[in-house]
């Protein structure tokens, strides 16, 4: 028998997630707030585009949603029109938005009482990864309905893995945040000095990436950061949410973030500067523009 997969929110990470389910041939519904933006996937894949969360998730065997905060999960999940009202008993409800860990827990409560069962799911690898199928995904919940899921997540997934109950994924993610904050303004920063030692910059980066200082970041995000183009990745204004997540949790939990702290405040100036949705790696201009 065929699995019925609902998928809530087809933004740039929602739209081709849900489409690796449909080639893999899950029976899809999807739903997006704009109605256009479903019907578009729909021309573009094998599946329903709904009019409403109801009608999505009505008969579902798994859920799945991709929206943008807290306030867009409660919106989404809960109410007589949402989620849980409306999928039913034993359904799996997966939530790939990153948010925070309290709203995880929350609606693991709400849909438990509802006799289904709620995964948070953030992912990690952006847009390119997404259109991949190459994300990586840290959940929370219970391990016999990660068992279960597995096989709907590995459609867009090279990296999928249990980390703890639920809002231990949401946690994950806020350390994957975390440590790409200090990542990335380090290396803004070491190509900024380059740049003023008036260095052959390329040549540098080729240099140093073949030792201790390489990352992911300095591998795919360094190119663009000299030529001064930043529409490649993650944008300012989701890494500030993000990074709100994490010093909010932080304050609970009595961790010390003040490099993450700093960075937050450095994101904040290039919002300032019109680079909203430039991507992460803009840090490097609010440097260039001191100069």
């Amino acid at each position: 028998m065929t699995t019925t997969a609902a998928f809530i929110g087809l933004g740039v990470m929602g739209y081709p997630m849900a489409g690796h389910l449909a080639n893999a041939g899950y029976d899809v519904r999807v739903w997006n707030r704009t109605f256009s933006k479903a019907e578009a996937w729909k021309r573009d894949y094998s599946g329903t585009a709904c009019q409403s969360i109801a009608e999505t998730v009505r008969n579902a065997d798994i859920v799945l949603t991709c929206v943008g905060a807290d306030k867009d999960l409660l919106a989404v999940y809960e109410g007589s029109e949402g989620i849980i009202s409306n999928a039913p008993e034993g359904a799996i409800l997966v939530d790939h938005t990153t948010a925070s860990a309290g709203i995880a827990e929350q609606l693991a409560q709400s849909s438990k009482a509802k006799s289904q069962s709620f995964i948070d799911a953030p992912v990690s690898g952006g847009q390119q990864g997404a259109e991949n199928g190459q994300l990586t995904i840290m959940c929370g919940g219970e391990p016999e309905i990660f068992e279960r899921a597995k096989s709907v997540l590995e459609c867009y997934s090279k990296a999928l893995n249990l980390m703890g109950p639920a809002g231990s994924g949401q946690k994950t993610k806020m350390v994957n945040q975390i440590a790409i904050a200090g990542l990335v303004q380090g290396l803004s920063e070491a190509l900024h000095f380059a740049e003023q030692a008036e260095l052959d910059v390329r040549k540098v980066v080729d240099v140093i990436s073949k030792g201790a200082a390489q990352s992911w970041q300095m591998e795919n995000r360094s190119g663009t950061m000299i030529d001064g183009k930043f529409d490649y990745g993650f944008a300012v204004d989701w890494m500030r949410k993000d990074l709100g997540i994490c010093l909010e949790e932080a304050r609970q939990n009595g961790a010390k973030l003040p490099v993450a702290a700093l960075v937050d405040q450095f994101y904040g100036d290039v919002q300032d500067m019109g680079g909203r949705r430039w991507d992460t790696s803009s840090l490097i201009q609010r440097l260039r523009k001191s100069r």
